[in-house]
């Protein structure tokens, strides 16, 4: 089979094509023939700087293809059956830029047939992580469904980047009103089409008045990728026993909290990472994410706010280059 190696952390030149041998499924463990492979920042970071823990290692935790082969002790999946992955390189050698990969089944998620490829490889580490935010209010449901925010307010700054979108289509299918920061039209036009009702430049207006004036009584979760820059603001809109659910550390790597406004507002700072969820929690989003993508409820493309960048698995250094320099949208792989 052919896969994307690396043998040391570095630029994306590190990264080569190699033929290996296709890899058998243990106990617990599923094959998978990847289609596509996803591309996160967090790939870029963990082959730049992260550690290295195999003498060599595909990169990607996203993915989506087909089951084509399953060990003992595997149930619920079968040979042909679509599948989306997540986690797929978290402690393991094999991620998802690779002809096959083999994972324990429990990161091996069906697929609604209604879904495509580029959906099931969108899926993994945007709307999991989205998934978390949105349930980890006070007060607030563990778990998405239609209705499951009906009545709430949620904030979510960034609203035209992967987590942003998923975001903002799974706050809208359990029934929030949602608003989104954004600094550009164009990102605004990205954003309304995933389906926020209220877009807000925080470069052209004062962002905090414009939040207020659509949300009087104050948000109750605001989905934060860049606590440093933006803490004052969240304090300001957030409403009393309000949620800021903080996920990336784009734009520095500390900020300050003012004591006195914080706790007189009885706030919750939940941070999050993906890799060191719970496996309860793991798993409660990705049946949730499976249930929005089967009614229809989570999509990809420009038309649902998030741009599709297709590259052959030659070219993944040009992939991760690409999520590396800020790209809009969802960046895939063609493998299959």
């Amino acid at each position: 089979m052919r896969a994307v190696v690396y043998r040391e952390n570095g630029p994306s030149s590190v990264l080569e094509v190699v033929e290996r041998d296709v890899p058998a499924p243990g106990p617990g463990e599923v094959r998978v023939r990847v289609v596509r492979s996803g591309v996160n920042p967090t790939d870029w970071k963990a082959r730049r700087g992260g550690e290295l823990a195999y003498d060599e290692a595909v990169p990607n935790q996203d993915g989506a293809g087909v089951v084509d082969a399953v060990g003992p002790g595997v149930t619920g999946l079968a040979v042909g059956d679509r599948v989306w992955l997540v986690l797929a390189q978290h402690g393991r050698a094999c991620g998802t830029a690779a002809e096959f990969t083999v994972q324990p089944a429990e990161r091996v998620i069906p697929l609604p047939e209604s879904a495509s490829f580029d959906l099931g490889a969108s899926l993994g580490v945007p709307a999991v992580t989205a998934h978390r935010a949105l349930t980890a209010s006070e007060g607030g449901p563990a778990r998405l469904g239609p209705g499951a925010l009906a009545g709430a307010v949620v904030l979510v700054a960034g609203g035209a980047g992967a987590v942003g979108n998923a975001a903002i289509q799974l706050a809208r299918w359990a029934g929030a009103t949602v608003i989104t920061t954004v600094s550009s039209e164009e990102k605004a036009a990205l954003a309304t089409a995933a389906g926020a009702q209220h877009t807000v430049n925080y470069r052209e207006s004062d962002p905090a008045a414009a939040i207020l004036a659509l949300a009087p009584d104050g948000v109750d979760i605001v989905v934060e990728v860049a606590p440093a820059q933006n803490n004052d603001l969240d304090l300001q809109v957030v409403r009393n026993h309000g949620t800021v659910a903080i996920y990336a550390n784009n734009g520095g790597d500390e900020f300050t909290i003012p004591i006195r406004p914080t706790f007189s507002r009885n706030l919750r700072y939940q941070f999050l990472l993906l890799y060191t969820l719970d496996r309860d929690l793991v798993r409660a989003a990705t049946e949730d994410v499976t249930a929005a993508v089967a009614a229809g409820a989570l999509r990809v493309g420009t038309e649902a706010g998030l741009p599709l960048h297709h590259f052959l698995l030659e070219e993944t250094a040009a992939a991760h280059d690409a999520v590396e320099r800020g790209t809009v949208g969802k960046v895939l792989i063609d493998v299959g």
